[in-house]
């Protein structure tokens, strides 16, 4: 195929999509020069202290009693008198009230305890624009935000979670979970591709093209009778968590928009499923489409022990207008066919999530002056019910009360 430029001459497809690739590529990490200077890393703006009393569970009065009486960290005070914290002192802060806290009842740092197994929690859909990415970032950092050890893991090649945490793939040329699954004597440790983020208590392993190799090379594995490390494709992920058990509470895990040998892998390795769904009837064709397909595929190697064993699944509702009634429908719809297995609560659509994604942050980052204050809280109300629910049944599958 070749195009033809105004200027007259032939130029191939190929060269002309590597040339505006590298120059769209280029124009990014200029972007992120300019709002992250001087190194290109993200920081992390400062929390109220109403937030802080929040996401710790206690009230804005006990925060101010703290720092009067000189106890935890020292918080920013500004001159009209308001504290903020950064994300490193409500960790420690944290930490302070669960060691000198009076309750016996109430633990404030939510680690994992005896006997409680690393939750893995797979975000899934087939059909891309499903707020699946989206989802996944809010979780994650809502969990760390709360207390828990997390690692979100990108397997998407496309690698938007791991652009929206201030990585840019093509440039930073960090290595994905690819070489920590590849089949031959090249594989590395899981330990060797984590990184951290700009939220304590959250790391990432990054996603690049080179995820896409793993597609390619299982079922080349898998033919290969004198190994038996294709036909057991599905533990490979397993596997590699179990190197760094010890370091998490909580895996969460963005698969790509495809049922492919990535995502596959993912399930099989699983504790828990979201479902993300758009609430318009193409999408939710398309999600019938993607479990017909599911469950096919996962029958066919249950006799070789893929066998997927959840503490629970649920389908969360996404980009959701409650002014729209075609769309309460939809609600309605899927409610009254999986009342068991539908989150309560939907996360809405809004302008807030949409333009903090266009800097390439979340709505946990980006400052609350930006947005007018009913559209921001409306948006932050949404997706901390969302979160909140998610991390009640994490901790239900702890059998914690």
């Amino acid at each position: 195929m070749n195009l033809m430029p105004e200027h007259g001459f032939e130029m191939d497809f190929d060269e002309e999509i590597l040339r505006q690739g590298e120059l769209i590529s280029d124009k990014l990490n200029l972007l992120r020069l300019e709002q992250y200077p001087p190194n290109a890393e993200k920081g992390l703006r400062l929390f109220t202290s109403a937030e802080v009393a929040d996401f710790l569970g206690v009230t804005q009065n006990h925060i101010k009693k703290l720092h009067l009486e000189g106890k935890g960290p020292s918080p920013e005070v500004s001159s009209s008198g308001r504290r903020s914290y950064t994300a490193q002192q409500m960790m420690e802060l944290r930490h302070y009230l669960d060691k000198h806290g009076r309750s016996d009842f109430k633990r404030y740092v939510p680690h994992r305890r005896h006997g409680e197994a690393l939750q893995v929690v797979s975000v899934v859909n087939f059909k891309g624009g499903s707020g699946k990415t989206t989802t996944a970032a809010h979780l994650a950092q809502y969990l760390a935000l709360t207390g828990h050890r997390v690692l979100a893991i990108d397997l998407d090649p496309q690698a938007s979670l791991t652009s929206l945490h201030g990585i840019q793939p093509e440039l930073d040329k960090n290595p994905s979970l690819y070489e920590a699954l590849r089949y031959d004597d090249r594989r590395i440790s899981i330990k060797e591709v984590i990184r951290s983020t700009n939220f304590p208590n959250l790391d990432i392993v990054p996603a690049n093209l080179e995820l896409q190799e793993y597609e390619y090379e299982t079922p080349l594995a898998a033919s290969n009778r004198s190994s038996p490390e294709g036909r057991l494709f599905f533990t490979r992920i397993s596997s590699a968590l179990n190197e760094v058990d010890d370091r998490y509470d909580v895996v969460v895990i963005d698969c790509p928009p495809q049922l492919g040998y990535l995502t596959l892998t993912s399930l099989t390795a699983s504790t828990s499923v979201l479902i993300t769904i758009h609430p318009q009837m193409l999408d939710v064709m398309s999600m019938s489409q993607f479990l017909l397909m599911l469950g096919g595929i996962l029958q066919s190697i249950k006799g070789a022990g893929a066998a997927v064993k959840l503490k629970w699944f649920r389908y969360l509702v996404t980009r959701y207008e409650p002014t729209d009634v075609p769309q309460q429908q939809m609600v309605g719809f899927l409610q009254a066919m999986f009342s068991k297995n539908m989150l309560k609560n939907q996360m809405l659509k809004s302008t807030a999530i949409a333009d903090a994604g266009i800097t390439k942050q979340t709505v946990y980052e980006i400052e609350k002056s930006q947005f007018t204050r009913s559209t921001y809280e409306r948006a932050l109300e949404s997706l901390n019910a969302v979160n909140g629910e998610v991390m009640s049944l994490i901790h239900k599958a702890w059998g914690r009360k």
